[in-house]
């Protein structure tokens, strides 16, 4: 057996010249995993915050702050794997550097119960502990973009790109954050910052060769991240069953929801690694902008369908302003989003429109309004999240039967 030489066992500074976009096995990093779970507190206080106002059926403001923090966890997230999948030196910089961002994403959760209670108070915007929390994240991305500009002469241009329109964006958030105007004016302003956020790397690599990601890697990361934000489902299921335990004990109810919530999590993941990615996006790279920035709603709607299942838990303790068609509209509602989003980038990422896909839609979106219909009938909420969990195997049973072959015959015209 042959050891590593030591000079590979040191951490030393390497030069961030970008990596190889074809590189076979490319995978997940032990760091980029560690990163990661910095987002399930993140997630988690996002999911927790907009149960509270769903709840108190503070609709608007919910949605509001749920759309600004979703945006910023997400976008944090994505600015750190995309250069990661160009430039990772696993160097001793390159290592302290990630920790600081990740400090960054902690500042930055801690910053949601302001930015929530702000904007259901409905006077200002508070997101200036989460502002801190980006000033802290985009200080080591910046440099990294500057050392990538530095070392890698082929991609300065897009390397000072990206440098400069985070700078841009950053400067325009601490304005938001530390004036005071008013609540409609700030989030008017904050729209505006957004879309030149979402610019950003496109304007900086428009006109250059752009960084060497790799599509394997990016796949796998978003769909970790899926799997991380999947996680809120199964601890929304653990709030609901636990205060009906606490209500009544074991009951039907409570082994219903506890499979509906398992399942219901289970089929969403299904649902999501059905399209391989990856080689599609190996095949036509120019698809990741849409692709990428499409998983916001993707990940909203499966954080929202976890803060759902807390909302319901509040409605069996009689802690909420909503009934149980509320509780159930609350799952039913992001769980269709979810499906359509999904059904969005397999249409886009494959380029072409499945007509199967309608009768899955009719058969999904039926199965959510019988869940409804039965809540509103009187149904215990046990029994109506049963039906909404057969609403994403609606899509696995077709898929399974007959919709693999559809796939198969597209993606073999995309080979050709």
């Amino acid at each position: 057996m042959s050891l590593m030489p030591e000079k590979n066992l040191r951490h030393r500074l390497i030069t961030m010249t970008g990596r190889d976009p074809v590189e076979s096995h490319r995978s997940a990093t032990p760091l980029e995993l560690l990163f990661d779970l910095t987002f399930v507190i993140a997630i988690g206080q996002a999911s927790g915050q907009f149960s509270h106002l769903i709840a108190e059926a503070h609709f608007v403001s919910a949605l509001a702050a749920f759309g600004f923090a979703i945006f910023a966890i997400v976008w944090a997230w994505i600015n750190f794997t995309w250069f990661a999948s160009a430039y990772d030196t696993d160097d001793w910089f390159y290592r302290v550097t990630t920790m600081v961002q990740m400090i960054g994403v902690i500042v930055v959760a801690l910053g949601m119960p302001a930015l929530f209670h702000s904007i259901d108070a409905g006077d200002h915007l508070d997101n200036r502990v989460m502002v801190i929390g980006y000033v802290v994240m985009r200080v080591a991305l910046v440099l990294q973009w500057l050392r990538a500009a530095k070392q890698d002469p082929e991609r300065r241009a897009t390397a000072l790109g990206y440098a400069r329109y985070v700078s841009i964006a950053q400067i325009g958030w601490l304005f938001v954050a530390f004036t005071s105007l008013e609540l409609l004016p700030t989030l008017a302003i904050s729209l505006v910052l957004f879309a030149l956020e979402m610019a950003g790397p496109v304007l900086s690599e428009r006109k250059t060769s752009g960084t060497p990601w790799h599509p394997h890697h990016i796949a796998e990361r978003y769909g970790l991240l899926t799997i991380i934000t999947l996680g809120e489902g199964i601890f929304g299921t653990v709030a609901t069953v636990s205060a009906m335990i606490e209500e009544s004990g074991w009951t039907m109810d409570a082994v219903l929801i506890l499979v509906a919530g398992i399942g219901l999590t289970f089929g969403l993941w299904w649902n999501y690694f059905l399209v391989p990615s990856g080689d599609v996006l190996a095949k036509f790279r120019g698809k990741a902008w849409g692709w990428g920035y499409g998983h916001m709603i993707v990940f909203g709607s499966i954080a929202a369908t976890g803060a759902g299942l807390h909302v319901a838990a509040y409605v069996i303790e009689g802690h909420s302003e909503l009934g149980n068609v509320g509780a159930v509209l609350a799952v039913a509602i992001p769980v269709l989003i979810f499906c359509v989003a999904i059904f969005a980038l397999y249409a886009f990422l494959l380029g072409e429109f499945d007509p199967f896909h309608i009768g899955l839609m009719v058969g999904t979106t039926a199965v959510v309004l019988t869940a409804v219909a039965l809540a509103a009938g009187g149904a215990s909420i046990g029994l109506c999240l049963i039906v909404v969990m057969l609403a994403p195997a609606v899509i696995v049973v077709g898929y399974e039967t007959i919709g693999h072959r559809h796939e198969a015959r597209m993606l073999e015209k995309l080979r050709n």
